[in-house]
């Protein structure tokens, strides 16, 4: 009997499990066998980072664990993936050798931090789970002074994430009478707030911290960061706390393996293709360009897209059809406000000729939507 093709999935995000779940729900454990290796063993929806700064959750209460995916039928292998040798087919872990038929890589981006003198010892990584506690005390302690909110670099994860994030800590100097004391400085390399959503969303989102006295300056480019001090390319500012979302670059296997040039990601169209036989790519390890100058935002929603959109290619490929799936470019995104609303970025990214974007109005039962989008990943997927 031949053997069964085996499909490896390289990251348990939010990519990888739900190609790896529309892959299981096509075919049995007997027709196909399904892996996942990821050096974590467990998965968290990006948002539920901001609730724990506002203290409003824990990190073990925020994560679902990969050791359940062997219930649904799909493998888990927690390890370090050290090599892709596309020739042979095969992936290499800290202790084995997986070969594949079939290979989806979707190992996110890798928080760069370093790549900017002086960055790491003088500020707090928002996007690091470790550094989030610390960062909700320091915001509980604090009683005057500047906060800075910085983007390093772009592109970058979950675009409205750090506009959530000035919002939420707002309200919770807000709630602790402090706030008229505390400057609140938001650093952007980018012209406009969400160049990605096109210039009136960005509008209305700048509008949406400016009425909170959230100070938004744009076209801001990092140099390096001393003590207290931010280095932009055409000026200065002081801080007294600094909360940065650090560059993101692809992780160093993909440009060992030539999948990508440093410090890029892996080019794609729709169908999610690489240029090698049956390998597939997704996620924030991607660039999938929509126009001249721009590409698909990074989120997790994009990535569950393209993740089911690979997935249907390698069910067509094993039926032996012809259909090709391309990605619809269509998702959404919550922008909490912190009063207990939120809206809903709405984004269409093929749309005719131009990205299609358009934010709802802030509702509490938007933020309901919020939490119900997790509750119903984490119970589907694990």
């Amino acid at each position: 009997m031949a053997s069964i093709p085996h499909i490896v999935i390289l990251g348990g995000g939010f990519g990888g499990l739900s190609s790896a779940h529309e892959l299981r729900n096509s075919f049995s454990s007997s027709q196909v066998k399904i892996t996942i290796i990821d050096k974590k063993d467990w998965f968290m929806v990006g948002f539920a980072k901001l609730w724990i700064i506002n203290g409003t959750r824990t990190f073990e209460n925020s994560i679902g664990s990969l050791n359940e995916l062997p219930k649904k039928e799909i493998n888990f292998i927690k390890d370090e993936i050290l090599a892709i040798d596309l020739q042979n087919k095969n992936v290499k872990t800290t202790s084995q050798n997986i070969s594949y038929d079939f290979l989806i890589i979707s190992m996110g981006s890798i928080l760069a931090p370093e790549k900017i003198p002086g960055l790491k010892d003088n500020g707090f990584n928002l996007y690091d789970h470790n550094q989030l506690s610390k960062i909700h005390d320091k915001l509980m302690s604090m009683k005057s002074g500047k906060i800075a909110i910085t983007i390093m670099g772009m592109p970058y994860k979950c675009p409205p994430a750090p506009f959530e994030a000035s919002l939420l800590i707002d309200s919770m100097l807000k709630k602790r009478g402090v706030r008229n004391s505390i400057r609140i400085d938001f650093y952007s390399p980018s012209p406009i707030t969400l160049p990605a959503a096109g210039t009136e969303v960005s509008k209305q989102i700048f509008d949406l911290v400016n009425s909170e006295k959230i100070i938004f300056h744009n076209s801001c480019k990092i140099k390096s960061v001393e003590s207290n001090k931010l280095i932009f390319e055409n000026t200065e500012a002081d801080f007294d706390l600094l909360l940065f979302i650090p560059p993101h670059i692809a992780p160093k296997i993909i440009y060992d393996s030539g999948l990508a040039k440093e410090p890029g990601f892996i080019l794609i169209d729709r169908d999610c293709k690489t240029p090698f036989e049956n390998v597939f790519a997704i996620g924030d390890v991607t660039t999938m360009a929509v126009t001249e100058t721009m590409a698909v935002p990074k989120a997790g929603i994009f990535a569950e897209g393209e993740g089911i959109t690979v997935a249907k290619n390698i069910i067509s490929k094993i039926q032996s059809k012809k259909e090709l799936t391309l990605f619809d470019g269509k998702g959404g995104c919550f922008i909490e406000s912190g009063k207990e609303t939120a809206s809903i970025l709405e984004v269409d990214m093929f749309s005719q000729s131009k990205p299609l974007t358009n934010l709802s109005e802030s509702t509490s039962d938007n933020l309901s939507k919020k939490i119900e989008f997790e509750k119903e990943r984490m119970a589907k997927w694990l």
